[in-house]
């Protein structure tokens, strides 16, 4: 069975970083594009970056491009996201998510397995 496990969520002031981790299990990790998806209260989930499965390639929404940076750790498992000049807009709870391939749109938490998520709160 498939288990996403994500940390390194918290509060942090704008123009802060966090570095999101998530640990994957249940799949064979190296041949997945994993991505991190983004949901805010009461709103549907947003895909913010994915890496192809030998990190060869990096897609990233416009609202984060050159501030998150998505990089995967093959030999542990471990998908992770730099946020820096973190935004308020940027607070969302974080999800990760294996994938075949490139999806930025259509992603839906009744479908596959998801973890807890980390939340990512950024206020003064």
């Amino acid at each position: 069975q498939v288990q996403l496990v994500e940390s390194g969520g918290g509060l942090v002031q704008p123009g802060g970083s966090l570095r999101l981790s998530c640990v994957a299990s249940g799949f064979t990790f190296n041949t997945h594009f994993m991505s991190w998806v983004r949901q805010r209260p009461n709103k549907p989930l947003e895909w913010v970056a994915t890496i192809a499965e030998d990190g060869h390639a990096t897609y990233y929404v416009d609202s984060v491009k050159g501030r998150f940076t998505i990089s995967r750790d093959n030999a542990q498992n471990t998908l992770y996201l730099q946020m820096n000049s973190l935004k308020a807009e940027d607070t969302s709870k974080y999800y990760c998510k294996e994938s075949s391939r490139l999806f930025t749109t259509g992603w839906d938490k009744r479908l596959g397995f998801w973890g807890q998520g980390t939340q990512v709160t950024v206020s003064t």
